[in-house]
């Protein structure tokens, strides 16, 4: 038995005779004669009944023709996945963004797609670091934007650097353009949570230099947070793209931490085993263009990866 025969089958049956599937098939009626017998003297049973007003199957031909038809499904599907050519991907991609990046890139990544993959559909997961690094790492994503200290972004690809700054209501009195790490303490903060890498980041570089931070609310919800500075209830420390609307409004202030500056790289990662789907791979490469216009547009508050 082979591939072919399957389908000459499955054609004789569909077109109701030899002569209808010849011409459907464009092969000689001998030729789809001899391949049938073959298949009936291969599996020792008839599969179909002949007569004047053309061929039936039997019992044995019922249980073929429904197995055939689920396997050359199958090969179709597979044909169409193996010649989804990168000239022309297709396709679902999932990706995680969190929740502060996802602000300023969801939107233009989105249209982006539409406009250059529209085969390709993307589904984007919004989430705080600590669940998104943690469904990752399950295998829910093909693709994650995530957060890395300069030193830990391994084989990623970095999308963008950002410094990380004080967030502080409008209406307190003037600060100067930077707050050294050192007096942070004096401002209560609402941050995400310990498992959040953001949060991790802080911690690190507050207990090398021996500090301290004042922390009166944790919270794994960036629109919490920000609702708490915009109500005068707490601070936060944050990358300036998490309020770049809010701040945009004058509804909070940006103060940039220093000596020394906190900086955290925004990375990509990919799933390993879609590392050769067409499909992941055209989002892959879109995705550092995307983030790229919107730095040199100042639409991301952030600084290039290659960016002295």
């Amino acid at each position: 038995m082979d591939i072919r025969q399957l389908r000459y089958f499955v054609g004789v049956v569909e077109a109701g005779s030899f002569t209808k599937a010849a011409g459907f098939l464009n092969v000689a009626q001998s030729a789809l004669s001899l391949h049938v017998r073959q298949l009936e003297e291969g599996f020792g049973t008839q599969l179909l009944i002949r007569d004047r007003t053309g061929v039936s199957v039997t019992a044995s031909g019922a249980k073929l023709l429904e197995r055939a038809r689920a396997i050359l499904r199958e090969i179709r599907l597979t044909e169409v996945e193996l010649t989804n050519s990168a000239a022309s991907p297709a396709g679902e991609v999932t990706i995680g963004i969190p929740s502060g990046a996802a602000r300023v890139l969801s939107g233009p990544l989105l249209e982006s797609v539409r406009n250059e993959l529209p085969k390709v559909s993307l589904k984007m997961v919004e989430g705080m670091t600590g669940p998104l690094e943690e469904w990752m790492a399950a295998g829910r994503f093909n693709l994650a934007v995530l957060y890395r200290t300069a030193d830990s972004v391994g084989r990623m690809t970095v999308l963008a650097r950002e410094d990380l700054c004080l967030v502080v209501p409008s209406g307190e009195p003037p600060f100067e353009e930077s707050i050294c790490l050192a007096d942070l303490h004096a401002f209560p903060l609402a941050v995400p949570m310990r498992n959040n890498n953001v949060r991790r980041s802080v911690a690190d570089v507050v207990a090398q230099h021996g500090c301290a931070l004042d922390v009166e609310f944790e919270v794994d919800s960036l629109s919490t947070i920000i609702n708490m500075v915009i109500e005068g209830k707490a601070h936060s420390i944050l990358a300036p793209s998490a309020v770049q609307k809010e701040a945009c409004q004058g509804l909070v202030r940006t103060v940039k931490i220093v000596d020394p500056v906190i900086t955290r790289s925004v990375v990509l990662a990919v799933n390993p085993k879609d590392e050769r789907s067409a499909a992941v791979s055209a989002v892959r490469k879109l995705i550092p263009k995307v983030a790229r216009e919107l730095i040199e547009s100042r639409g991301w508050a952030a600084a290039a990866p290659d960016a002295a």
